[in-house]
């Protein structure tokens, strides 16, 4: 294992030279190349030490505000008042959405539109819901492990945590089960950069967008005329508040569902196993207790921070950490940042799965946008924890993982493993 991540060693030594070297100004944390190779943290502190509300004059995405420590994210995130999610006014990440391609979503909105949308869509997650689909899960999980190759690499990506998340994406769309791969694939295309070399360019990507807005239109008319059931489609066709949706309101709503529902919990499933090979103590407290998977679960979510940042709008000059904010300025909170804010949580950058507030974390955000999924993604990584640790000592990390390019989904395109027999 050392020898496979000796190589991100020094590449974090050269990123932190370089971190507390440069100027403050010409510090531009939403470079995603930083993410490929997981070398932006020490970019965060020194924002936190040295200008923890952070203005960016130049950046690929155009100026805009950081806000890196945990209590100011937490006042942006629950004064939508002030600061706004409009997918008009720019939406929810620091790349804005395109002038001609604007997709509105409940995320993306303001109250009280946001509210009544969510609202239609809530009952998916439901406790008598997430009773029926812990059987589902569990149920899923154990036939996916029990046909994992034993003593041979494999990319845990692919055949877990993307395989495990599509099955119940599919499930909560009731989507054609030979054809759930593809709810993976508009996920990728949905949060992938077009700028970056073999991403589809901004005119392909709408192109693929617009299939899937056509896919789900087809769906929705056979939803729409039939009497209302359990699934998103049709609790969306049938409610007062989203049947009426326009096709890009409707094209963001599923966008929305499918990345918050697929990308967030694949990346936490990735993240968690890689996290136990780089701590073999934390490894080892959890097979000698199978109990610890119930607070080690919210430790993933936070150490692996899935969504690397919102980003929010200001409606109006306001100040923030003494800091002067300008109506119209954009101002994304790194959730990144804030959960390895040290003020806050005590020592925040040591992966420790019986911490004594495993909650204490801003990965599903604040107020009126907190993740609507959280705890069916928790409930998610604790079966399959738990169903790991049934079958399995020791799953091994191979090599470095693959990182996913963006400064938005913190996440994963590959990570080989072998399960020793």
């Amino acid at each position: 294992m050392a020898t496979a991540f000796k190589q991100s060693d020094d590449l974090m030594a050269a990123a932190r030279e370089e971190a507390f070297s440069m100027p403050l100004d010409k510090i531009d944390v939403s470079d995603g190349a930083r993410f490929v190779n997981n070398t932006f943290w020490p970019f965060f502190e020194r924002l936190r030490r040295d200008a923890p509300i952070h203005y960016c004059a130049e950046s690929k995405f155009g100026p805009y505000w950081s806000v890196t420590r945990y209590k100011d994210i937490m006042a942006v995130d629950t004064n939508h008042a002030i600061f706004s999610s409009d997918a008009h006014l720019g939406g929810i990440t620091v790349a804005d959405m395109d002038d001609d391609f604007i997709l509105p979503m409940f995320i993306a909105m303001d109250p009280p539109k946001h509210d009544v949308q969510r609202k239609a869509v809530s009952p998916i997650v439901a406790p008598a819901n997430l009773a029926v689909l812990e059987v589902l899960i569990r149920e899923r999980a154990q036939k996916i492990f029990d046909n994992l190759p034993i003593n041979e690499p494999f990319d845990w990506v692919d055949r877990v945590s993307i395989e495990l998340t599509t099955q119940m994406l599919a499930t909560l769309f009731d989507f054609p089960w030979e054809e759930r791969r593809k709810l993976t694939y508009w996920s990728d295309i949905a949060t992938s950069d077009p700028d970056l070399p073999g991403n589809p360019n901004r005119q392909e990507r709408q192109v693929i967008l617009l299939e899937c807005l056509q896919y789900f239109t087809n769906l929705w008319n056979e939803r729409v005329n039939a009497p209302p059931a359990g699934d998103l489609i049709s609790m969306m066709a049938h409610d007062p508040a989203t049947r009426d949706m326009a096709p890009m309101e409707y094209l963001g709503n599923l966008i929305l569902l499918i990345v918050g529902g697929n990308d967030t919990t694949r990346n936490s499933i990735s993240g968690g196993l890689l996290f136990l090979n780089e701590n073999p103590d934390q490894y080892e407290k959890l097979r000698q207790n199978h109990k610890l998977v119930e607070t080690m679960v919210p430790e993933i979510i936070r150490y692996q921070t899935p969504l690397a940042h919102m980003r929010r709008t200001a409606l109006q000059d306001t100040i923030l950490g003494g800091q002067h904010i300008r109506k119209g300025d954009k101002v994304v909170m790194w959730y990144v940042s804030g959960n390895r804010d040290e003020s806050e949580i005590e020592n925040p950058n040591a992966f420790i799965i019986d911490r004594a507030r495993p909650r204490q974390h801003l990965s599903f955000g604040f107020g009126i946008h907190r993740c609507v999924g959280n705890r069916l993604a928790e409930m998610q990584l604790k079966i399959v924890w738990e169903e790991i640790l049934k079958r399995w000592p020791m799953i091994e990390v191979l090599e470095p993982p693959v990182r996913v390019s963006s400064s938005f989904v913190k996440g994963y395109e590959k990570m080989m493993v072998r399960i020793p027999g």
